[in-house]
C-alpha cells in the first residue's frame, strides 16, 4: 500500500548511525560513578515521586529514595550507596524544575536489591508488574511512561500482541542498537517472561534493517523459543512511534485517542526490556541506562551511566565538543530538547547527548506556501499547515476539532517544511494550551453538577421537612 513505508507518511532523514561523528560501531562504555550525583523526583510521565529520604541519611545502591507520587508515577532509587547531601530543586532538560536529591557518593557501590514476591517458579502478572513498579521502570525510549501502568490491561481488554520497540529511528542514536546487539539474550529473556506472565500469544520484535547484526543477534538469541520472532523493518522515520510500528507489524489500527491495547497491543522499548530483565534475573532496580553522546564530539560513545550523573561527565568522557558546535540537545534531532546547563543530570529518558552545528539553530520562518508536504509527511495523517494556523490565530477549539492533541511532535512536518515554519514548536504549546482548556472545562463541568446535586439535595430535604 504505501510501497517500502509501512505506515503513512514519515520521512527519511540522514540516518547518522554509522561515520565519523556518530557510534553505531562503538560498543558500550561504563561510564566511572561520579563523586556526586543529583537523581530528580520527575523522570518519568505522571506524578513526580515524593522524596523518601532526609539530609544525613546513609544509602544504599538501589534503594529507595523516591516514593510513586500516585497511580501514575515511578519510584526512584540511589544509584550509588553514600550520603544524602541535600534536597534541592533541580532543573530538568525540558526547563521545568523539581525536587531532587543530592548523594556524595562512597564508592562501595553496597546494593539494596529487589525483594521478588514468589518464591519459586514463574511470577503471575501480577506479581511481575509489581517488580517492574518496584523497580522504577519506565519508558527508556524517551517518552518514560510508567511502565507498569503500561501493563495494567483494563477490564474489557484482550492483551494479544507484545511488540517490542527495537526501531530507534532517530537519526544519529544508537543505544538500543549496541543493547540489542551486546544484551541480545537479556531482551529476549525479558520478552519471553513479560510472554508467559500475561499468557501473551506473539511477541514481535521490530528492528529498521540499518542494524543487519541487531537483527541476527536478537534472533540468535530467540532460537528455539516459539512465538518470538525479529521483524526487519524499511528505515523509515518515525518508526518507533507505538500507533506507526503496531501498524508496520500487525496491520492494526489504534483509534484516534486510543492506546495500544486498543488494538490488543503493549508496545515496550528494547531498553525496557532489559531493564526488566536485570529487576527480575538480577533483582536490580533501574539505576542506570545506555546514553549516545555523538554529533560534535571529539570521540563518539556509548555509555552504561549512572542516573543523576552531570552531562558534563558524559561530554568529558566524549573528549568534549567540537568548536563548530552551536547547541546541545537531550536525545534524538528529530524529537530532542535542547538545554545550555551541562550539569544537568541524566535521567531514565535520556536516551542522547547530542552536539549540533548551526543546523540545530531555528531558522527564520516566511509565510506557509500551501505546498501541502507537511501533510504528505505526517505519520498521523493530520493537517499541519491547518492546526499551525489556527494555533497562531489563537483559535484553539478550531486547533482540538482538527486533531492538534494526536500530533505526536515527531518533527517530520518541521523538517520538510520548505518555508521553515516551526511547526512541531506550534504544536506543542498548542497542546498545552488546548489541555489546559479542556481541564478548566472540566472543572467547570464538575463545579455545575455538584452545584445541581447539592440544590436538589436541599429540595428533598426540605419537602421532607414540610
Amino acid at each position: 500500500m504505501f510501497g517500502k513505508r509501512l505506515f503513512p507518511g514519515g520521512i527519511h532523514p540522514h540516518e547518522g548511525k554509522n561515520g565519523k561523528a556518530v557510534n553505531g560501531l562503538n560498543p558500550i562504555v561504563e561510564l566511572p560513578a561520579p563523586k556526586r550525583v543529583v537523581i530528580p523526583m520527575a523522570q518519568h510521565g505522571g506524578a513526580p515521586a515524593k522524596v523518601a529520604v532526609k539530609k544525613g541519611d546513609h544509602v544504599l545502591m538501589g534503594q529507595l529514595i523516591g516514593e510513586a507520587g500516585g497511580f501514575v508515577s515511578a519510584p526512584v532509587h540511589a544509584s550509588v550507596s553514600g550520603t544524602v547531601a541535600d534536597i534541592v530543586d533541580q532543573l530538568m532538560f525540558n526547563g521545568s524544575e523539581c525536587q531532587a536529591v543530592v548523594i556524595e557518593n562512597d564508592f562501595h557501590d553496597e546494593w539494596k536489591l529487589l525483594d521478588l514476591p514468589w518464591q519459586s517458579g514463574k511470577p503471575t502478572a501480577d506479581e511481575l508488574r509489581q517488580v517492574i513498579r518496584d523497580a522504577g521502570i519506565v519508558g527508556m525510549g524517551g517518552a518514560t511512561f510508567p511502565t507498569p501502568v503500561k501493563l495494567s490491561i483494563g477490564a474489557g481488554k484482550v492483551f494479544e500482541k507484545l511488540i517490542i520497540n527495537g526501531a530507534e529511528c532517530e537519526p544519529y542514536l544508537t543505544a538500543d542498537h549496541r543493547l540489542m546487539l551486546e544484551h541480545a539474550d537479556g531482551i529476549i529473556d525479558a520478552v519471553e517472561i513479560v510472554k508467559e506472565a500475561f499468557k501473551v500469544p506473539e511477541a514481535i520484535i521490530g528492528v529498521e534493517e540499518n542494524k543487519p547484526d541487531a537483527i541476527q543477534a536478537l534472533r540468535e538469541a530467540i532460537g528455539t523459543r516459539e512465538g518470538i520472532r525479529v521483524q526487519a523493518l524499511p528505515v523509515r522515520y518515525p518508526q518507533g512511534g507505538e500507533k506507526q510500528l503496531i501498524y508496520a507489524l500487525t496491520k492494526r489500527v489504534v483509534p484516534a485517542g486510543g492506546l495500544p491495547i486498543d488494538a490488543g497491543c503493549v508496545v515496550l522499548n528494547a531498553g525496557t526490556c532489559f531493564a526488566i530483565h536485570e529487576a527480575v534475573r538480577e533483582r536490580k532496580p533501574l539505576v542506570h541506562r545506555v546514553t549516545t553522546v555523538g554529533g560534535l564530539v571529539q570521540k563518539p560513545g556509548n555509555y552504561l551511566v549512572r542516573i543523576g550523573t552531570p552531562v558534563r561527565n558524559l561530554i568529558k568522557a566524549s573528549g568534549g565538543t567540537l568548536p563548530e558546535t552551536r547547541t546541545i540537545i537531550s536525545g534524538g534531532p528529530m524529537m530532542g530538547t535542547a538545554f545550555q546547563d551541562i550539569d544537568i543530570p541524566v535521567t531514565k529518558g535520556c536516551s542522547g547527548i547530542l552536539a549540533l552545528g548551526r543546523e540545530a539553530i531555528d531558522p527564520e520562518e516566511s509565510p506557509c506556501i500551501r505546498c501541502g508536504r507537511c501533510m504528505r509527511a505526517c505519520p498521523m495523517q493530520l493537517q499541519p499547515q491547518l492546526m499551525d494556523h489556527y494555533i497562531r490565530a489563537e483559535k484553539f477549539d478550531e486547533a482540538d476539532r482538527v486533531g492538534v492533541l494526536s500530533c505526536i511532535e515527531c518533527g517530520a512536518c518541521t523538517f520538510v517544511c520548505p518555508a521553515k515554519r516551526l511547526l512541531t514548536q506550534s504544536f506543542r504549546a498548542g497542546k498545552r494550551i488546548v489541555n489546559i482548556r479542556r481541564r478548566q472545562q472540566k472543572a467547570r463541568e464538575d463545579a455545575e453538577k455538584a452545584a445541581l446535586a447539592a440544590r436538589n439535595a436541599e429540595q428533598q430535604q426540605n419537602g421532607k421537612e414540610a
